[in-house]
């Protein structure tokens, strides 16, 4: 039985999806940060966090780290058995999070929020929120010229801090990006002190959402709405489209040691590329509900989830994949392996905890 827990560091689709693309704050006229409660107003402790919904999780060295709805923030330092609530200066919901050691971390969410922890997420700080991305967007947009772009800054101003980001990716403690709603994308080249807007070096014209961003084997990679998929040669100075095998959207990226990509979305469709993208396989997952979430194991095995808590597992790199015994009886949103082997997982129930050992069901 594989108990009760879920994957990846998404929200689960379908009425996640919807919870993630809901504005939490909207209005017709450009707003100043103060006017926006939930961005001033510290995540509420609780001692009913660890059942509040949770939509990632990740590894802080040794730590485990998951964030969710309200600004909630738990740390676990023995694997999953306990949690404690950090302090973290706003009250909105956050949907990603990523440490690139066991001291510094960043996590986005709702209303163009970036945090970052110096000190493995017990202690955030707000580096960016959605009026000043706005901002930021504007200006650069100003100082190109190009009509098409202020056009589009200049809605991103009068439209207000509704904008989520809904992932981001850290190579390094200086050099990081986070992306969002539709084609929102911004960079970093000193931890997060400065942004800059990036939309501009994406091929994608119809500002489709972005929900996933990867590195594997030199590149970079953007999964997103009705399809897209984009790659980056050049160190993430410029993304181009992929030529996609499917037309839905895609949740998530895995990757695997070797440099192997899994690109996966709705109706069970999971594709795998072993070329970095330039041609695609489906893998006959045996699903048909949306893949929700995927992580990888500490043995290279990788690991997909789906909406309903169906569990598949890859020991070749993402081929093909098995799926384990039982399934969760919760709702997925995030994975990770904990340092003792066991799974930590996180979703609209809160958290959840699989010890080690898994098993395959024959199909």
């Amino acid at each position: 039985m594989i108990g009760n827990f879920s994957v990846t560091r998404a929200i689960p689709v379908g009425l996640v999806l919807a919870l993630l693309l809901a504005p939490t704050w909207a209005t017709a006229a450009p707003a100043a940060t103060p006017q926006i409660p939930l961005l001033n107003q510290a995540a509420m402790q609780t001692a009913k966090a660890q059942r509040s919904v949770l939509l990632a999780v990740t590894r802080a060295g040794e730590r485990l780290v998951a964030v969710g709805e309200r600004g909630i923030i738990l740390l676990s330092d023995d694997s999953g058995e306990t949690w404690r609530q950090a302090r973290v200066p706003v009250s909105v919901s956050l949907t990603a999070v990523q440490f690139v050691d066991a001291e510094q971390g960043w996590a986005v969410g709702h209303l163009g929020v970036v945090l970052h922890s110096e000190d493995g997420g017990e202690t955030w700080a707000k580096q960016l929120d959605g009026v000043r991305a706005a901002q930021l967007a504007l200006e650069s947009a100003q100082r190109s010229g190009d009509a098409k772009r202020l056009k589009d800054a200049e809605w991103l101003v009068a439209d207000g801090p509704d904008k989520p980001f809904l992932d981001l990716y850290f190579s390094d403690r200086q050099h990081g990006y986070i992306v969002g709603a539709y084609n929102l994308i911004l960079r970093t080249a000193d931890g997060g002190k400065t942004w800059l807007p990036w939309m501009q070096q994406l091929q994608n014209p119809e500002n489709l959402n972005l929900y996933s961003i990867r590195a594997a084997g030199g590149f970079l990679y953007i999964a997103g709405e009705r399809g897209l998929l984009l790659r980056s040669a050049d160190g993430g100075q410029s993304f181009q489209a992929l030529d996609s095998p499917y037309d839905g959207s895609f949740f998530g990226l895995l990757s695997s040691a070797t440099g192997e990509l899994v690109a996966f979305g709705l109706r069970g469709n999971g594709y795998w590329s072993g070329d970095q993208g330039d041609s695609w396989s489906r893998i006959e997952t045996g699903v048909e509900v949306a893949f929700s979430a995927g992580t990888q194991l500490a043995d290279g095995s990788l690991v997909l989830a789906s909406q309903a808590g169906e569990l598949l597992i890859s020991h070749d790199q993402g081929r093909t994949f098995q799926q384990l015994a039982g399934q969760a009886d919760a709702s997925i949103a995030g994975l990770v392996a904990a340092p003792d082997g066991s799974l930590t997982s996180v979703g609209l129930s809160g958290l959840a905890r699989q010890p080690r050992g898994f098993s395959t069901t024959q199909r």
